[in-house]
């Protein structure tokens, strides 16, 4: 028997008090998305999501609830074109801003605040747009997907 293996992801709708959240653009994918990344080994879920939040944009959160969960049941292939990137778990998490300023990273190449409405227009990628529209009308029921990524195919939905 072999294990499996899959990525742990976590991703951070982060909110400021005004109402507005927090969105980086990828410097690798060049699109806008929610803010987070893979959990390292030794990580909880939490831990992991306020390290990717602050290392990405220096902002501080606390995380507040799960509201999705994603699974990219497809393999693909990494940016090099030969390595072999495993499926992908993402749970997402609502998060309230503590403290810091945004700024940009080796990861990211603009980290802003923005109205959700705006944000909307800017997530051009489906699976980000998809899970910033369950933040925005999350009423309490986890999300759940699976899709595949290359090509895009949403594949199954529930909410829990």
């Amino acid at each position: 028997m072999s294990w499996p293996i899959h990525i742990i992801a976590v991703g951070g709708l982060v909110y400021n008090k005004a109402g507005e959240i927090l969105v980086a653009k990828s410097v690798r994918k060049n699109t806008w998305s929610l803010l987070g990344g893979q959990v390292e080994v030794g990580e909880n879920l939490e831990e992991a999501l306020k390290r990717e939040i602050y290392e990405e944009s220096g902002v501080e959160v606390n995380v507040r609830k799960l509201v999705g969960i994603y699974s990219n049941v497809q393999q693909t292939i990494w940016h090099d074109g030969k390595t072999q990137v495993p499926t992908k778990i993402t749970l997402d998490f609502m998060c309230d801003y503590v403290e810091g300023v945004p700024r940009v990273s080796n990861e990211t190449s603009d980290v802003i605040w923005i109205k959700p409405s705006e944000a909307l227009k800017l997530f051009t990628h489906p699976v980000f747009s998809l899970r910033l529209n369950n933040f925005l009308n999350f009423k309490g029921d986890i999300f759940y997907h699976s899709f595949t990524s290359q090509p895009y195919e949403h594949l199954f939905f529930n909410k829990f």
